[in-house]
């Protein structure tokens, strides 16, 4: 019996040891010197099913992400999550992170309140992370916050708690057309926050990413919306929108890939378009006719400022109406999905996807089809209106 036991144990033991063995390529040798293991999706180390072994977790990275309630938070807080990470979502409502709490297993994302005035809630926020990503951005100012207070003076104190606790890795989500000189306050809000995330912390990583379409944003649905009603440059603005699980899957391989420190990278999709192309692909696929009105750019201006300051919702701003005039820049310098192995996808190919829910039931059912089984159809569906 005994020596049963005894050659039992020394399997264990050897099992054990193969088990416990990390490949080099699974370990990552930080800016900071501090070794990080990287785990396959978060799951325990179950190769023994003894009693006699414990089930040990390997270490993973922990990320904090703010401004994760937004768009693109999603996306790369879910991603993280299953690679492993352990994820901090600071959030200020509490009612906006709901979504985020089934996004990876339990205990693998963890909330803190924290306000973006309250340098110690950011710092509580990031001095046990090895990486932070601040997806933090207004499109318009409202009462509590302006698009200086979010983007620039945010932006710093972030940057300074990143820089304090020594995190390795920081990684800026910041807009197209980002330019401190830019006549639209948004771009040149973040065009600031560019400079100031460089020169607090050098090795910070710059994502701009052109308009992104998928759930929840803020282009192909606004479209398809009837309350969209006026607009000032014809629908002439052209830009190459991108899809926002192609950006999630970056931010994530920006994490892993140690060459993106100090990168400046623009994201942006495989063809451009114009705003009025991206409205016909629009009214064509929810078989509604959205109209347009077009208003001066010195008349609509100035109403848009008095509805922003007076409303307590969120309309058209003085500002949307100047950037209809701007159309997208790319930084021929700059990286983009290529260098991270990534091919983007087109808008063209994803418009059922996130517009079925605006068509009439008439056409609910209706497949995805090319332009003349479209035309096909329209007569098809005409005629049995008809009789």
């Amino acid at each position: 019996m005994a020596t049963s036991l005894t050659a039992t144990r020394r399997a264990c033991q050897a099992t054990r040891s193969v088990a416990g063995k990390r490949f080099l390529s699974d370990i990552t040798i930080t800016r900071t010197g501090k070794p990080i293991l990287r785990t396959e999706g978060g799951r325990f180390d179950t190769a023994i099913s003894s009693p006699m072994t414990p089930l040990t977790p390997f270490l993973g990275h922990t990320a904090t992400v703010f401004g994760a309630t937004g768009q693109l938070g999603r996306y790369i807080v879910n991603r993280l999550a299953r690679q492993g990470c352990t994820v901090i979502v600071p959030f200020r409502e509490e009612m906006t992170k709901r979504h985020l709490k089934v996004t990876g297993d339990l205990g693998r994302v963890n909330f803190i309140e924290y306000d973006l005035r309250n340098t110690p809630s950011i710092e509580a926020s990031v001095r046990h992370s090895d990486v932070v990503y601040n997806l933090v951005g207004r499109d318009y100012p409202t009462k509590n916050f302006t698009l200086e207070d979010v983007h620039v003076e945010g932006t710093e104190r972030i940057v300074e708690a990143v820089a304090k606790y020594d995190v390795d890795r920081y990684i800026h989500v910041s807009s197209h057309n980002a330019d401190p000189n830019s006549p639209s306050e948004f771009f040149a809000t973040k065009g600031r926050g560019e400079q100031i995330a460089r020169s607090i912390f050098p090795e910070t990583t710059l994502v701009r990413p052109a308009p992104i379409f998928g759930f929840e944003d803020n282009l192909l649905l606004k479209l398809a919306s009837a309350l969209n009603l006026v607009t000032s440059n014809h629908l002439q603005e052209q830009f190459w929108p991108v899809h926002s699980i192609d950006v999630g899957i970056a931010l994530e391989k920006m994490l892993y890939d140690d060459s993106t420190a100090g990168q400046t990278f623009e994201l942006y999709g495989p063809k451009k378009y114009s705003m009025g192309e991206i409205a016909e692909m629009v009214d064509k696929e929810i078989y509604k006719q959205r109209r347009h009105i077009n208003v001066p750019k010195a008349i609509l201006k100035p109403i848009a400022k008095l509805l922003n300051q007076f409303l307590y919702f969120r309309t058209i701003t003085a500002d949307e109406v100047e950037r209809e005039f701007l159309d997208q820049h790319i930084d021929p310098e700059a990286k983009t999905f290529k260098d991270l192995g990534i091919e983007p996808g087109d808008i063209a190919n994803f418009t059922y996807h996130y517009l079925q829910g605006y068509r009439s039931q008439n056409y609910y059912d209706l497949p995805p089809a090319t332009e003349k089984e479209r035309k096909e159809d329209k007569k098809y569906i005409h005629v049995l209106d008809e009789l």
